[in-house]
């Protein structure tokens, strides 16, 4: 029964992948400075500045000759407050606060021009990550406490010129994944904490045609990457049952089609959709590495420990618009629909996830011939999120509802020389 017991909590502190982020499901949406203020629609296709490093490598070879950087520091705000919905009495009537906190999240991006119509730009960035940290003793406490995950992504990439209409790009990314999940436990286990962590290797692909003087089309693919997450799942109140265990996760590929149109010389519009493949996600399946009162042999699956997500892939649509008053000043705006790819019956705290609408505003000022500022403001109005969770193997149950939403708050600059 004890083995059990450990077996239940060490599959709920891999239950999940990550905490909630700023995008469908763990990823983070916000990858540049300049795409904030448009909700990231067209950023495929828009060519104007460094950041197309992670966008489209294909239009770096569309960026003016020389060399570009661009920094951003995103100010992230989620909000997750649990409404209970008639959960198991036994669980208590503590809601747990908001699970949702402050998170800062750079990126950076450098391009050159290597002469004859070669292109190489490098990126570093977190395409996933941000958490869910719940008050200590609240109705969801043996599902989940904290759920942290943070990611460091190198992108490497180059870009030629076929024609003078014509672009061709690739990448390879190294990405690095760190996972930290923990939950409590009944006794004598206290609480879990599992701590595990890999790197994995992808690749992104893109082209960028000039369809016409005005007009841009950029289509970018973004390949999974593979992990082996390798941790060690721990209990405080019992240390034989810690124990070595890993788990395979394969986060998604992406394929992004985006228009960019410079209508007037003040008005720009832009628009993209994005498919993403989380249906490589279907369940998250701990494996023990070694015996311990945890885990029953080496190789078998946690007893209770497989949990099932079976997400489904999403379509994200994007528009946007610049307007230009002057010389010096652009205005952005844009809106975009983010679906889920979690589902009511699968759904757990540790990853509130549901439909998302961005609103997005933003400017930008050319602070010297050579420099320019972004400043940008996007709020995601997101659908409550319903949760019907069985506690280890039953009885009890976590019901309600998760009212979520989400503020991100953007600055950056550009410089070209």
């Amino acid at each position: 029964m004890k083995r059990t017991l450990i077996g239940i909590a060490v599959g709920a502190i891999l239950g999940s992948a990550a905490g909630a982020a700023f995008a469908g499901a763990f990823g983070i949406g916000t990858q540049s400075g300049s795409g904030t203020g448009n909700a990231f629609a067209g950023g495929a296709a828009a060519a104007e500045d460094a950041s197309v490093v992670w966008s489209n490598p294909a239009a770096m070879s569309m960026l003016p000759q020389g060399r570009h950087v661009q920094a951003a520091a995103h100010l992230l705000r989620p909000s997750f407050k649990f409404q209970n919905q008639g959960s198991s009495a036994a669980l208590g009537t503590a809601v747990g606060g908001d699970g949702g906190d402050w998170a800062l999240v750079p990126n950076g991006y450098f391009a050159t021009s290597l002469g004859n119509n070669l292109s190489f730009g490098i990126g570093v960035n977190a395409p996933f990550g941000l958490k869910t940290d719940y008050d200590a003793g609240w109705i969801g406490r043996f599902i989940g406490l904290k759920s942290e995950i943070k990611s460091v992504n190198i992108n490497p990439s180059l870009s030629f010129k076929v024609s003078p209409s014509v672009s061709i790009g690739a990448g390879v990314s190294v990405q690095y994944l760190d996972a930290e999940l923990t939950n409590a436990a009944n006794p004598p286990l206290g609480s879990a904490n599992l701590s595990a962590d890999d790197i994995g290797y992808g690749f992104n692909l893109g082209i960028a045609v000039q369809a016409t003087p005005s007009t841009r089309i950029g289509l970018a693919y973004r390949s999974s990457i593979k992990y082996e997450l390798d941790g060690t799942a721990s209990f405080s109140g019992l240390p034989a049952a810690n124990a070595s265990v890993k788990a395979d996760l394969r986060v998604p590929d992406s394929v992004s089609i985006s228009v960019f149109s410079a209508v007037t010389p003040q008005l720009d519009l832009m628009a993209d959709v994005t498919w993403t493949g989380w249906s490589s996600i279907k369940a998250i399946r701990p494996i023990c590495q070694q015996v311990s009162a945890a885990c029953p042999a080496v190789g078998a699956a946690l007893p209770g420990g497989t949990l099932p997500t079976n997400w489904k892939d999403t379509w994200r649509i994007g528009i946007g618009a610049n307007y230009k008053p002057s010389a010096a000043l652009k205005l952005r705006m844009g809106v975009a629909y983010d679906p889920t790819p979690t589902n009511d019956t699968d759904r757990t705290a540790r990853l509130p996830d549901e439909d998302r609408v961005w609103l997005a505003l933003g400017l930008q000022y050319a602070v010297s011939k050579s420099g320019k500022l972004d400043i940008a403001y996007a709020h995601e109005f997101i659908r409550d999120a319903k949760v019907n969770t069985l506690v280890g193997a039953g009885p009890l149950r976590q019901v309600g509802s998760f009212d979520n939403k989400a503020d991100i708050l953007t600055i950056s600059y550009s410089h070209a020389f």
